[in-house]
């Protein structure tokens, strides 16, 4: 299902999934949290977290670390993320007016703290040299199951090319996974296809995809999209970069020099 953006985020903390409450089955906390210049929040211990800056500049304040991040562009940028386990607490305070992206878990693993930075994240480009470049994109990988082994989520970003398409061909997984969408310029508009309902999504919505449903995303032309993609993992069965489970009829795609038409004639051989 699509959760709409009626409006302009407010101010403060907009609770999008909870693990025990709304969308509970998507089994994590994601919201978004706003803020203006000389704000402060304090997190307390108790629960897995992590905050990805979408833009502004910050202070992350941890232990005996203080430090201050700025991010201009979620597009053109990685992201800086701190991530803690339960036995931290933090503070953030403002120097500019900032949007964070909120992401929490139950999790009785401790691990250390770590403030990702953008050297920090793997960036990957997927679709490159194939389907006429029609689903080149670029993934950007934060932390999962591979990267912590003791955190129960996963975190990451998808730079969605204008007029291309992303996780794609359509694949699914047995973890539920969250999309938080920005586009740019902000009035575009993209499609989040899960299993055969297309729906379209704008700035500011959130795609909720449940276990073993498909999921493919479009750009219109014209219009980079940005989405933050989240994952819980399964008590016995961790989401991994391999974890993705094509479309049968659709798996032919991923065939090395695979072609499409107009180089593959209709009635022709592949």
């Amino acid at each position: 299902m699509i959760v709409k953006k009626d409006n302009s985020l407010e101010y403060g903390f907009t609770e999008v999934t909870e693990q025990h409450g709304k969308h509970s089955e998507l089994l994590l906390d994601f919201g978004i949290l706003k803020m203006k210049a000389g704000d402060k929040t304090v997190s307390e211990t108790g629960r897995e977290r992590a905050w990805l800056l979408i833009k502004g500049t910050v202070t992350f304040i941890w232990e005996d670390t203080n430090r201050t991040v700025t991010r201009n562009s979620c597009f053109d940028e990685a992201p800086y993320v701190l991530h803690v386990s339960k036995d931290t607490e933090v503070t953030i305070e403002t120097n500019s007016e900032c949007e964070i992206c909120v992401e929490q878990v139950d999790n009785s693993n401790s691990f250390d703290a770590k403030l990702y930075t953008p050297r920090d994240v793997r960036t990957d480009i997927f679709g490159a040299g194939t389907l006429n470049e029609t689903s080149i994109r670029s993934v950007r990988t934060v932390f999962d199951g591979e990267i912590n082994p003791l955190s129960n989520m996963v975190l990451g970003e998808v730079i969605n090319h204008p007029g291309k398409w992303s996780s794609y061909p359509p694949h699914d997984h047995p973890q539920p996974e969250i999309y938080h969408y920005r586009f740019f310029p902000e009035q575009g508009f993209g499609i989040s296809v899960l299993d055969d309902d297309a729906h379209v999504v704008k700035n500011g919505d959130t795609s909720l995809i449940h276990p073993n449903r498909t999921h493919s995303q479009g750009a219109a032309p014209g219009y980079a999209m940005y989405y933050i993609w989240m994952i819980s993992h399964l008590p016995d069965d961790r989401w991994l970069p391999t974890t993705r489970y094509y479309r049968e009829e659709h798996k032919w795609l991923l065939g090395d020099n695979v072609k499409i038409w107009p180089e593959r004639k209709y009635g022709g051989e592949k």
